[in-house]
């Protein structure tokens, strides 16, 4: 008898959700959440906000998960990204208001109480004051950014996937993500860290010397 093949691992944990198996749930929203979280945290002004919006596209993933054709990890991986997509515009337009520039927040999450912490452990306002500084500037980067250019860096730098993956995410050419990469890199780099002019010192006009004053007077 031929060996019956075994699907592959996340084949199959897709499979399980789409039963509605309460683990393979649980590991779907664990392993897709810091991207998510991240994606929205990106384009709303409060975190309080971002964390129901998140908590949003998941239930809408659980309520849809059977309707998902893909059973390729990066496919799955894009059709979440677009849930969340559709779910911060859904927000902005039932408000008819444009996205406030706020940041993408700088942590790699190992668990869901270290993504949906609200306070600050520090109370010093001083440190406080600093924190929402720097999160002002890192959100006035990322929403200087294309679409396509906050995506590549979600599905890269949070969710891990490489080049190839977010290739067939996004339905393009490697060389293409690479491309996106390297100019949303380049335009943080620049947005967060300006380079200063270099002042040019002045010259300043030497003291004559007495024997030089002599030699004019002669």
């Amino acid at each position: 008898m031929p060996q019956q093949e075994h699907p592959h691992p996340f084949d199959h944990l897709l499979n399980q959700a789409r039963q509605g198996d309460g683990e393979a749930l649980g590991a779907l929203y664990r392993q897709f959440l810091p991207g998510i979280f991240g994606y929205i945290a990106a384009r709303m002004p409060e975190r309080s906000l971002a964390e129901d919006l998140t908590s949003e596209v998941f239930l809408k993933m659980v309520e849809g998960i059977h309707k998902v054709r893909t059973n390729d990890e990066a496919g799955f991986a894009a059709w979440l990204l677009r849930i969340a997509q559709l779910t911060v515009a859904g927000y902005y337009r039932g408000r008819e208001k444009q996205p406030l520039l706020v940041s993408l927040t700088p942590i790699r999450p190992t668990s869901e109480e270290d993504i949906l912490a609200t306070h600050y452990a520090d109370d010093d306002p001083v440190h406080i004051a600093e924190i929402r500084d720097e999160w002002q500037s890192v959100v006035q980067a990322m929403n200087a950014l294309t679409e396509e250019q906050r995506q590549v860096l979600v599905s890269r730098l949070l969710l891990g996937y490489d080049v190839a993956t977010v290739a067939r995410m996004l339905g393009k050419k490697e060389n293409a993500v690479k491309a996106l990469q390297f100019r949303a890199l380049q335009s943080l780099q620049r947005l967060l860290h300006p380079t200063k002019p270099v002042k040019q010192k002045s010259r300043r006009a030497r003291p004559i010397s007495r024997r030089t004053s002599q030699k004019q007077e002669r």
